[in-house]
């Protein structure tokens, strides 16, 4: 049986590398792998279609799926996770004391869906009582101007989002005290830069990170793999082979990063780090498949259906390819 041609494209993870080089193989497949930069990734999966298999940003994702125009099926497998309280970021002279003082405030991000600020306005509503229309959003890129949504939103009549003025990205706007803050997966470079007036809504967030995961469990996701709809319907059999090549390669991943003889990662106390996550949040930090993940995965659900994203409230069931929802067991 001839293999079947099948260009990947993520970003470059230890959990992909594997894949990668070639020591863990789609079965049934001839991989072409193309690593780039995340946001390159969705740009051309989304838009053009590009890829057979895909990194995908799961809150788009969910907002196309509850349109039926979802282009790709996706996989649990969870590329990109990360707690994202250190995701906000706001002037020091708006008194902003707490996150209660955002109310009325002006706040920009580079996509209203993207996952990251998904799960930051989650935290607010959840933990602080912050409904996402208390504040006043502007939406553009966050370095360069241009930025687009790669799916509709479903937002109410009225509702306080804005573009940002043309040639304006958000850090000019927020170190020129156009904007009070911002929310992005990125640090926006007028605060890798050191501006005197941008400083972090959380300046602690690690704590609170722990904090917040020992309350409630959730570990955000942010990107998933997704199969493209034609192949899926043409091979049945590939959304399983590509979640278990991709488990397969974080196994390896996770096996190096126990390796104490000599080390694999560039960080001199890499396994100190490794206990202390371990001891917070157990052995299997970074599951994939969904039963490992319902609660989050229901989290962001209806946080997509509260912010006026998705168009209806998704369920579990529906977010995945039916032959990755149980695993096989022998």
């Amino acid at each position: 049986m001839s293999l079947i041609p099948l260009t990947v494209s993520t970003w470059d993870y230890d959990r992909v590398r594997p894949l990668m080089d070639g020591r863990v193989r789609i079965e049934g497949c001839d991989v072409t792998y193309i690593a780039n930069p995340v946001e390159e990734v969705f740009h051309r999966a989304y838009f053009h279609g590009e890829f057979d298999v895909a990194e995908i940003g799961f809150s788009p994702f969910l907002i196309a799926l509850s349109r039926g125009t979802a282009p790709y099926t996706a996989v649990p497998a969870f590329l990109s996770r990360m707690f994202r309280h250190s995701a906000g970021y706001i002037r020091n002279d708006r008194g902003i004391d707490s996150p209660a003082d955002l109310k009325g405030k002006r706040i920009g991000v580079p996509e209203y869906q993207m996952s990251a600020v998904l799960w930051l306005r989650g935290v607010l509503k959840d933990e602080y009582g912050i409904d996402v229309s208390d504040i006043n959003w502007v939406q553009g890129g966050l370095e360069e101007w241009g930025r687009k949504d790669k799916f509709p939103l479903n937002l109410p009549e009225g509702f306080p989002l804005e573009s940002a003025p043309v040639g304006k990205p958000l850090t000019q706007l927020l170190a020129d005290g156009e904007l009070d803050g911002v929310f992005s997966a990125r640090a926006p470079s007028c605060f890798i830069d050191g501006h005197p007036n941008v400083v972090r809504l959380f300046p602690d967030f690690r704590a609170r990170e722990k904090e917040y995961f020992k309350k409630t469990g959730l570990f955000p996701i942010m990107h998933a793999v997704g199969v493209r709809n034609d192949l899926v319907e043409k091979h049945p059999w590939l959304p399983a082979s590509v979640y278990k090549a991709f488990a397969q390669a974080k196994r390896i991943a996770d096996q190096d990063l126990h390796e104490v003889a000599a080390l694999k990662v560039t960080l001199p106390w890499v396994t100190a780090e490794l206990e202390e996550t371990e001891a917070v949040m157990g052995k299997d930090y970074w599951p994939y498949g969904v039963d490992a993940n319902r609660k989050t995965l229901e989290a962001m659900a209806r946080y997509s259906y509260e912010q006026g994203l998705a168009v209806r409230h998704l369920k579990v069931e529906e977010m995945f390819a039916e032959t990755t929802i149980e695993e096989s067991r022998v």
